[in-house]
C-alpha cells in the first residue's frame, strides 16, 4: 500500500501522478480559499446539510448537500440525479463563480481543458465519518472528468481501479488540495478513510469535499 498519511508534510512534487489519467494537485484550490469558504457558507445555508440514506437502508455518515443544475441524491429507491432539492422541493443552489473557476483550472492542469461541471456535490466529514469504496457512475458523460477539492482536515483517499478487489493506494489529502480523475481512471473505485479528530483553524473539527461533475 502507497501511504502517504504519516509524513508532516506532503511528499513529492505538486503535481502527483495517481494513475494514468488521474493526478494530485497539492494546493491547487489554496488560491481560492477566501472565495470557497463564504460561498460554501452561502449555499448549505439554502440547501442544509443531510445524511442520506442508502438504498440498502443505511444512512450515510457522511453529511452532504448539492449546487448546480443537479444534485446527487440517494434513498431507498436509489442514487440518481435531481433537478431540485427533495428535502425543500426548489433547484439546488446555483453553483458559485468561484467554484466553477476552481473547477475549471483544475481540470486543465490534470489534462482536461473546457471542462464546465453542472453539479457539485458538497460533502462533510465529522470525525470518525468515512465513504466506502465506490464509483462515480451515475453521471451521462462519463468523458468528463472528476474534480474533488479538499478542505479542512486531512484525509485518507484512497484510490483504487477499475474493479472493486484491485489492489488500493492511499494518498494524504490536506486542505486545498484537488484531485482530478477521467479518461481511462474515470471509473476507478475511490473512498476516504474514518476520518480521525483533529481542530482545523479555519474549518474546526471537519473536513469539506467539493466534487465537481458534468451530470447531465
Amino acid at each position: 500500500m502507497h501511504d502517504l498519511f504519516d509524513h508532516a508534510e506532503p511528499a513529492g512534487p505538486e503535481r502527483e501522478a495517481m494513475a494514468e489519467g488521474a493526478l494530485l494537485l497539492r494546493g491547487a484550490a489554496l488560491p481560492f480559499e477566501d472565495a470557497l469558504l463564504p460561498a460554501i457558507a452561502a449555499v448549505t445555508a439554502a440547501a442544509p446539510f443531510r445524511h442520506l440514506v442508502t438504498p440498502g437502508g443505511f444512512t450515510m455518515s457522511v453529511a452532504m448537500t448539492n449546487c448546480g443544475a443537479a444534485g446527487w441524491v440517494s434513498d431507498r429507491s436509489g442514487y440518481r440525479y435531481d433537478g431540485r432539492d427533495p428535502e425543500s422541493g426548489r433547484p439546488w443552489p446555483a453553483m458559485p463563480e468561484c467554484f466553477r473557476a476552481l473547477a475549471a483550472v483544475a481540470a486543465a492542469e490534470a489534462g482536461y481543458p473546457g471542462f464546465a461541471p453542472d453539479a457539485c456535490l458538497i460533502n462533510r466529514y465529522a470525525p470518525g465519518a468515512r465513504l466506502s469504496l465506490h464509483q462515480d457512475r451515475n453521471e451521462r458523460d462519463l468523458a468528463q472528468p472528476i474534480v474533488s477539492v479538499s478542505l479542512g482536515l486531512p484525509a485518507r483517499f484512497q484510490f483504487g481501479g477499475l474493479k472493486r478487489t484491485d489492489p488500493i493506494a492511499t494518498y494524504a489529502l490536506r486542505h486545498g488540495d484537488v484531485a482530478v480523475w477521467g479518461g481511462p481512471s474515470r471509473l476507478r473505485f475511490h473512498g476516504v478513510a474514518t476520518l480521525k479528530d483533529g481542530e482545523h483553524p479555519k474549518l474546526g473539527r471537519m473536513r469539506i469535499n467539493l466534487t465537481f461533475r458534468g451530470a447531465l
